[in-house]
């Protein structure tokens, strides 16, 4: 059987820019009013390989979040981009500097890129980054059960996973139900994460106290091929690429990577073992 070879595209898109309504407050599970900060544009001081409860933030990513003007051009960005591709900044103080996806994000669409601290500090919203989309669609012909998404072929290596018959094998810092899983339920996999409704003590019960940002997570029962839902037998694994949130219905974002059914997919809880995904293994410097 052939195989149709996938293709890359260059898409720009802007450093987004934080925004809040007149009323800023949200609104914690305990009815306690906050700002959220750290939501979306040039997060400074986090990092892969911080905890996802370690910062007083919301939804905060190790990067910069990406947007465009237009709103099908913000879809097509968000649906295209996967885990692994290269991005360049083409406008302002950082231009000429290169970073890679990590992931994206929901509402509205938002792509999460990771640069070096000093590419972070120079950059600005409104700055302009060129990415080159490449991975949608593309399949993995040693274990044709479980479905491949949301990530660059040429970053598999990253994952550290490995093939065993017709099963695929990859380390996770462990597993929760899919009944944790909030928002982006019901969504397509490619245009939204999924917010894993999990506190701090809430994570330590399912084995995921020490879950950090660029970590594998799988979650059992749950079908991301189509729209993410519920189905019986079904495992989905994903990368870790937002931090917690107080809102209730949301958390540490997981964006899927592979799904497929539970004997087609094995995963090794690692714990405090698991390496996950760090700058390092980016080609960023730390």
């Amino acid at each position: 059987m052939s195989t149709a070879t996938t293709v890359a595209m260059n898409l720009t898109g802007m450093v987004e820019s934080p925004s809040l309504p007149g009323y800023p407050y949200l609104v914690d599970a305990d009815g306690r009013p906050y700002l959220p900060v750290g939501d979306a544009g040039v997060v400074l001081g986090v990092r892969l390989g911080d905890g996802v409860f370690a910062h007083d933030a919301d939804h905060a990513a190790p990067g910069v979040t990406l947007a465009h003007p237009d709103q099908a051009a913000r879809h097509a960005l968000t649906g295209y981009a996967c885990f692994g591709n290269r991005a360049e900044v083409r406008t302002g103080d950082a231009a000429g500097a290169a970073g890679v996806v990590l992931g994206k994000r929901g509402e509205e669409g938002r792509v999460i890129v990771v640069f070096p601290d000093d590419v972070l500090a120079r950059l600005v919203p409104g700055d302009g980054i060129a990415v080159r989309v490449h991975g949608q669609g593309a399949t993995l012909p040693d274990t044709p059960g479980v479905r491949m998404l949301n990530t660059d072929p040429e970053a598999l290596a990253a994952l550290r996973m490995t093939a065993s018959g017709d099963a695929l094998r990859i380390g996770v810092r462990g597993r929760v139900p899919s009944e944790v899983v909030g928002n982006g339920i019901g969504r397509p996999a490619e245009l939204w994460d999924l917010d894993l409704q999990l506190s701090a003590p809430d994570a330590g019960r399912y084995g995921l106290a020490g879950l950090r940002l660029g970590d594998l997570v799988a979650v059992d029962d749950l079908d991301v091929r189509h729209n993410a839902g519920f189905r019986h037998g079904w495992r989905t694994v994903g990368l870790i690429v937002h931090g917690g949130s107080p809102l209730p219905g949301h958390g540490p974002g997981l964006m899927p990577i592979l799904c497929g059914p539970v004997e087609s997919l094995t995963v090794v809880a690692e714990g405090d073992d698991h390496l996950g995904v760090r700058h390092d293994d980016l080609g960023l410097r730390s």
